[in-house]
């Protein structure tokens, strides 16, 4: 084994153990300020990993555009809405924890077969991967051919999340100043 595969391989695990680390803060923190900067950790820690597979042009657009640009926009609703109080979990409905528990279990048959699979040799096949994978002009004419109707549904969703956001923090700012009772 060469020495820069032994540094892949550092940087590999390194970045995976950031990536659990970092979404696991995110949901076992309460204070939803602290969530979303363990969110932002865990966007970097997968560009990355865009990295290692030779996508720069993607790891670039990962940083600056949901590492920065989106949570730049979560974080501001955060801080309208306000992020000093912790919300107490009251649990949620029983349907919802049945669902979870079922995509967990579902999660984890998936990596039992995956990790048969590798160790059967069954996904040892190799697969031609072009010399512009992950350059700009080919990420572009995927977005803009194969997912152009879901590249303009989540800018919606975001803009209609920020605008929500808003609604809350004025509604939360006028009970504070005895407008709504």
């Amino acid at each position: 084994m060469s020495v820069g595969n032994i540094i892949v391989w550092i940087v590999w695990i390194a970045a995976a153990a950031a990536c659990i680390g970092s979404a696991l803060a995110v949901v076992a923190l309460r204070n939803a300020l602290y969530s979303a900067l363990a969110l932002i950790g865990n966007l970097i820690s997968l560009a990355v990993f865009y990295l290692l597979l030779s996508a720069e042009f993607v790891a670039a657009a990962q940083v600056l555009i949901y590492a920065g640009a989106v949570m730049v926009m979560f974080l501001f609703v955060i801080a309208y809405v306000g992020w000093d109080k912790d919300i107490a979990w009251t649990g949620g409905p029983r349907w919802q924890t049945l669902g979870s528990v079922v995509a967990a279990a579902a999660l984890l048959c998936e990596l039992v077969v995956v990790i048969v699979l590798g160790a059967a040799n069954d996904l040892k096949r190799t697969d031609h991967v072009s010399a512009n994978f992950g350059s700009a002009s080919s990420v572009g004419r995927v977005f803009m051919s194969n997912h152009l109707l879901a590249f303009e549904v989540i800018s919606i969703v975001l803009l209609v999340a920020a605008i929500g956001g808003v609604i809350l923090g004025a509604q939360k700012q006028r009970r504070r100043s005895g407008g709504l009772r």
